[in-house]
């Protein structure tokens, strides 16, 4: 397994996981035009993807929307998008995949909001501290 960034010249493969992620959770798929949107934040650094890479398919993904904070006055992270392909779960990428995004976003903290059913699985990958309902990573 290959980890890496995700470029906006790579949309069309990310497109396909984030309408797989969207119909699990049961979400609307979104439109061409939240694509174009998504490209564009990509392309501007707004937003930054990380992939799971088996031979040339890209297998699972996360997000991290890089913000500031005045905690540590460093800046930190939002994570988010997070999405391993079915067939692939329950064999390390997803922390392999945690632990990249964190290390290669230049952030010095990681919190994720998600739901009551999501919180074993991402204390499980490294989010061990409870701020209020969020849960932060611990490296």
């Amino acid at each position: 397994m290959e980890y890496k960034k995700i470029d906006a010249s790579q949309i069309d493969l990310l497109w396909e996981l984030q309408k797989q992620y969207k119909a699990e959770v049961g979400e609307d798929i979104p439109n061409d035009i939240a694509k174009k949107h998504l490209k564009d934040a990509i392309s501007k650094g707004k937003i930054f993807f990380f992939g799971a890479w088996k031979g040339g398919s890209l297998v699972g993904c996360c997000s991290i929307t890089v913000g500031f904070s005045t905690f540590d006055y460093m800046p930190s992270g939002i994570f988010e998008d997070f999405f391993i392909c079915p067939d692939f779960r329950h064999k390390g990428i997803a922390r392999q995949l945690v632990q990249f995004a964190y290390r290669s976003s230049d952030i010095s903290s990681m919190t994720v909001a998600c739901a009551q059913c999501d919180i074993q699985m991402y204390q499980s990958l490294g989010f061990s501290i409870q701020i209020g309902k969020l849960l932060a990573f611990e490296p």
